[in-house]
């Protein structure tokens, strides 16, 4: 009898918000990052047998998400091949600030918000990994199924264009610049 091993409950709970985080970025929209993070725990339940237990789950997980998004912007781009034209073509971006912040506080991280918002989504996917996941190059590297070179390079491009960005904003502060440094 073969028994499949279970995902470890504490730890699968443990990265729901992680998770949530990372899709928001990928999305930009919450209830597609809802739905995103939704479609990876069933996958991850599906495939479970897959996961090599005393692995980090968490990469397993990023790496499921990730897959996922990138299958879900190429199938994306050949439907509006046929999409109409008539559509409201609206498309919004839904970050949410996960502390009370002070009104100053709040008005700076959505302009870096808005700034990592515009990076070339493979720099704003590495920059999170490492900078909000707190995630090692070799992790991002396995999740992204890139070289590690490629992360680094991704990395030093992205910070340093969010760097130039919030650098040019009014009213920008030194506590800001130590979100990209």
């Amino acid at each position: 009898m073969n028994v499949e091993p279970p995902l470890p409950h504490p730890d699968l709970l443990a990265a729901i918000p992680r998770l949530r985080r990372y899709a928001r970025v990928l999305t930009g929209d919450a209830t597609r990052a809802d739905d995103l993070v939704q479609e990876t725990l069933a996958r991850g339940w599906e495939k479970r047998r897959l996961w090599a237990a005393g692995t980090d789950l968490r990469a397993w997980l990023f790496t499921i998400m990730h897959n996922i998004f990138v299958n879900q912007r190429a199938m994306a781009v050949r439907e509006a091949q046929n999409v109409s034209l008539d559509g409201d073509g609206e498309t919004g971006s839904a970050w949410q600030l996960p502390v009370r912040a002070t009104q100053q506080t709040h008005v700076e991280l959505i302009e870096v918000l808005r700034e990592l918002s515009r990076l070339p989504p493979e720099q704003r996917e590495v920059l999170v990994l490492a900078a909000v996941e707190e995630m090692r190059y070799e992790e991002i590297a396995t999740v992204l199924s890139i070289p590690v070179g490629t992360v680094m390079s991704r990395l030093s491009r992205a910070r340093e264009k969010l760097r130039r960005s919030v650098n040019a904003m009014p009213g920008d502060s030194p506590s800001t610049l130590k979100i990209v440094r």
